[in-house]
């Protein structure tokens, strides 16, 4: 039942802490990069899944869906791609709602999967799983609104919301 909350530590407090102490800029206090590089981070995590544990992830789709071989391959290819838009300059907005989309639209699999005791990561627990999934769901999408889609509040730029520059 941490799986969740490990997975979730090992990718965002190390890269918050790096940014937090500048080791990406120079300057310390620069979250925005930190959550930009968490956020590709967790990314590229669940694309990785998508690939070593593929048949895995297609017994989270219901048999009834055609090519669900190649839904799991696809979205794992979409993970990826995410991953790296979410670092270039002038995109993270537009990227940042592509994520948002993402953790939405792809929740439902991860609901069936619970309900069904079927695919990884802890989807066996049933509902329990999803007691402790939602809200890092939630997390997840608030991550990606609050790193990549809110601007700063002075300029309108998408800066560092953190720091004390804006």
């Amino acid at each position: 039942m941490q799986t969740p909350l490990i997975i979730l530590s090992i990718l965002f407090l190390p890269t918050l802490l790096a940014a937090a102490f500048g080791l990406w800029t120079g300057r310390p206090g620069t979250y925005r990069t930190g959550g930009l590089w968490a956020l590709s981070a967790a990314f590229v995590f669940f694309g990785v899944g998508h690939f070593i544990m593929t048949e895995d992830m297609v017994a989270m789709l219901p048999d009834a869906l055609p090519a669900r071989r190649a839904i799991v391959i696809a979205t794992g290819l979409l993970e990826f791609a995410l991953a790296a838009l979410l670092l270039v300059p002038g995109l993270q907005r537009v990227v940042g709602l592509a994520c948002v989309a993402v953790f939405v639209l792809f929740f439902p699999a991860n609901i069936y999967a619970a309900l069904q005791h079927s695919g990884p990561g802890g989807h066996q627990w049933g509902a329990v799983y999803l007691a402790v999934r939602a809200p890092i769901q939630l997390l997840l999408i608030a991550w990606a609104v609050w790193f990549a889609i809110l601007p700063t509040r002075d300029s309108g730029q998408h800066q560092d919301p953190l720091s004390s520059a804006g």
